[in-house]
């Protein structure tokens, strides 16, 4: 069954880091860009970062620039979010997400699988 399954999740307090992943089924994985969005309730799913097929490119929106890395691991059909000096306001459900085609975009649209989410809780 090709399905995406986020973890690393939880609660955090202001100014600490997470990691959180996301394992891949779909054979087309190493030509597959990946993105991760968030959602808090009552709101529309956000943009966070995302990473090409090879990883060599790269985006994030500007609240989480410097502080959050997206990465990739091909070999092992992973993807990551480091999420560094969190804040508050990152609190979401992080979903993960991915687009049979090289390149990154912001748009939700554009993905085509996603994961269930893994919620990201940071207190201040």
């Amino acid at each position: 069954q090709v399905q995406l399954v986020e973890a690393g999740g939880g609660l955090v307090q202001a100014g600490g880091s997470l990691r959180l992943s996301c394992a891949a089924s779909r054979r087309t994985f190493s030509t597959d860009a990946m993105g991760w969005f968030r959602q808090v309730p009552g709101k529309e799913r956000e943009f966070v970062a995302a990473i090409s097929a090879t990883g060599g490119s790269t985006d994030y929106t500007d609240s989480v620039k410097g502080r959050f890395t997206i990465s990739r691991d091909n070999a092992k059909n992973t993807v990551y979010l480091q999420m560094n000096s969190l804040k508050p306001e990152d609190t979401a459900v992080y979903y993960c997400a991915e687009r049979t085609t090289y390149g990154t975009t912001r748009y939700p649209q554009a993905y085509d699988l996603w994961g269930q989410g893994t919620q990201v809780t940071v207190s201040s």
